[in-house]
């Protein structure tokens, strides 16, 4: 037997001037995340189902971007994806396109166990989400009012964005270059990020999941790295690992997967293997991510300004931080 650890987090990069009130806000919801997770994990709930339960509470809440609270289209309208990671048997599964099923992260549990595919997009996700009987609502439930003005910003800044800071507007509304890319392109940033949940369990099962509403003003059918296997989300009998951040930068460097592949094939801990990704695989993107290990360690890792996150052990450690 061994020791369990859980970590959560909501999303990489944030604004130095965050009110303290939003801060605290945060904290609490992820400090309930966990406190879920823990209570779960003591009564040796497997990491799997922990990592579904601690997601679908955070897609309930529209503090952050999955779920209910998810960033909008260009349209104004939601388009969420999601995955889901067994770490024993690489089992996995994914969603994207979604614009009406409640919790984006059970219907990616379900494709891993109840399709003969890993990855479903619309319609065909929806569909099969239908068959499955998982509860659906119409789009308008995902939207807050919060981020029809976040899309309004957006527009007049005729940016797309990602993350927690305003957009600068310099004299007559122009958009103040912020000197920023994503895929050789430049932005100005704003919006609410990922939510994600890494588990082990105390047999040593590693598991992860991470969900999103994507980029705020995003083109409709934009897929960023959540739902992608190996960048955003990946367990194996190492670890677990959740990523968040600029979507593009993880796909291109596997960022998941890495931390997996720095262990395996460096020889490196797991504290090691995240501080190792975040300096030398992300190239110019910025990206955060949470990690545990089948040994019942856990780790953080971000090249932001900050991170909304928090993690917990069997051992007593916990700790919910945002710098």
């Amino acid at each position: 037997m061994g020791a369990w650890a859980i970590a959560v987090h909501g999303g990489a990069g944030v604004d130095p001037n965050l009110p303290k009130e939003r801060q605290d806000e945060a904290k609490r919801l992820l400090t309930r995340c966990l406190d879920i997770g823990i209570s779960a994990l003591r009564s040796n709930v497997p990491a799997l189902d922990v990592v579904e339960l601690v997601v679908r509470e955070l897609e309930t809440d529209p503090l952050f971007n999955s779920g209910r609270g998810s960033a909008l289209t260009e349209k104004g309208t939601v388009e969420m994806e999601a995955s889901i990671m067994d770490g024993p048997k690489r089992r996995c599964g994914a969603v994207s396109g979604l614009t009406t099923v409640k919790n984006p992260i059970s219907l990616a549990r379900l494709v891993m166990e109840k399709s003969p595919h890993s990855y479903l997009t619309t319609p065909g996700a929806e569909e099969f989400a239908k068959k499955q009987g998982v509860e659906m609502v119409d789009n308008d439930y995902f939207i807050t009012e919060d981020n029809v003005g976040m899309l309004k910003l957006a527009k007049e800044a005729n940016s797309i964005l990602f993350d927690y800071r305003i957009p600068t507007v310099g004299t007559c509304g122009a958009a103040v270059d912020s000197h920023l890319q994503m895929n050789g392109l430049p932005i100005s940033v704003y919006a609410p990020e990922t939510v994600g949940c890494v588990v082990v369990d105390k047999e040593g099962r590693c598991a992860a999941g991470t969900s999103t509403g994507g980029l705020m003003n995003k083109m409709s059918g934009r897929i960023g790295d959540s739902p992608i296997i190996g960048a955003g989300t990946y367990a194996c009998e190492l670890c677990g690992v959740s990523c968040t951040g600029e979507g593009e930068a993880i796909i291109r460097s596997t960022l998941a997967r890495d931390v997996a592949a720095v262990m395996e094939y460096k020889g490196l801990n797991l504290h090691e293997a995240v501080d190792y990704v975040i300096k030398n695989r992300l190239d110019e993107g910025k990206a955060g991510l949470i990690a545990v290990s089948k040994n019942g360690e856990v780790a953080c890792g971000f090249n932001t300004t900050g991170m909304f996150r928090g993690c917990a052990t069997e051992g007593g450690f916990m700790e919910v931080g945002v710098w």
